[in-house]
């Protein structure tokens, strides 16, 4: 593993701006993208709000273990309307592989989910307390140089009353998939590959990894919204995934691993909220 050289520390984001931003309702599903949203110390208001459980196991199900549970990307979710702070959620406009639509509150849903994925799961919401029990999730390691593990499933716990893999956001820069493009001209290195909820345009002096820098620092978003960079995103197995008309691609993963040690992006917690939209500005303090 080593890292990108080809950029140098920066303090702030030269013409950096939002140019997409995603929710995901149901963890592991496709996503809808938005042009505005509300942030709370959660997050994203509604993001990874739901998620399929193992009704056997009672752990969290996931595109993290393609071999026990198929492509969850033939999956797509999103809100019958925007959720709002403070108020109940809206239901869950669930589109299945066959182009089926179904809601989150109607009864059978569960029995639905069950018949799709093959064994019984349940649809659970994310209680968001900390007296919640912990949840697991798995994950498959493709046997690939540069990962932590290789060819291997590991269990790992997720924050508690959340569907969170370790943060409540992931911000990722253009620089960075310009950089992962470069170094490997055949992939197709597209954002929805990666997941994130906040995609930050750069400018033409930002070149490599430049959120790598970012690490420890607060970004600030608009005039209300700030943002702890908290650490690297750690990539897996899900981004050499087919999903749409991207193909399945190990290429992708092992180019992050080569070059950046599989990290794509970063983490953030929430200093303060407020609502965002694209197009509003972000500076690095």
């Amino acid at each position: 593993m080593q890292s990108d050289p080809s950029h140098s520390p920066s303090q702030h984001v030269e013409g950096g701006s939002i140019v997409a931003l995603w929710r995901y309702p149901v963890k592991s599903m496709m996503g809808e993208e938005v042009n505005a949203v509300e942030v709370t110390e959660r997050g994203l208001v509604g993001d990874r709000q739901f998620a399929v459980v193992d009704a056997a196991t009672g752990k969290v199900a996931g595109a993290k273990n393609p071999r026990k549970w198929g492509n969850f990307f033939d999956f797509r979710a999103a809100y019958v309307e925007p959720p709002q702070t403070g108020s109940t959620l809206p239901a869950v406009r669930l589109t299945l592989p066959d182009g089926t639509v179904v809601r989150s509150d109607q009864s059978d849903l569960t029995q639905i989910l069950s018949s799709e994925f093959g064994r019984e799961v349940a649809f659970a919401e994310a209680l968001g307390n900390g007296e919640s029990s912990a949840t697991t999730a798995e994950e498959y390691w493709p046997d690939m140089e540069g990962l932590e593990h290789r060819d291997t499933v590991t269990e790992w716990e997720l924050p508690t009353g959340t569907f969170f893999d370790l943060a409540v956001l992931h911000v990722l820069t253009t620089a960075t998939i310009d950089r992962l493009r470069a170094l490997y001209p055949d992939g197709r290195f597209e954002v929805r590959r990666f997941r994130p909820n906040i995609v930050v345009s750069t400018g033409p002096d930002q070149q490599g990894f430049v959120e790598n820098d970012w690490v420890g620092h607060t970004i600030a978003i608009g005039d209300e919204v700030r943002l702890r960079i908290t650490g690297p995103c750690p990539r897996c197995v899900m981004t050499t995934l087919a999903q749409s008309d991207l193909p399945k691609d190990a290429s992708i993963l092992r180019t992050a691993a080569q070059h950046n040690q599989a990290n794509v992006g970063v983490y953030a917690d929430v200093i303060s909220g407020g609502a965002i939209r694209r197009g509003d500005p972000v500076t690095l303090a």
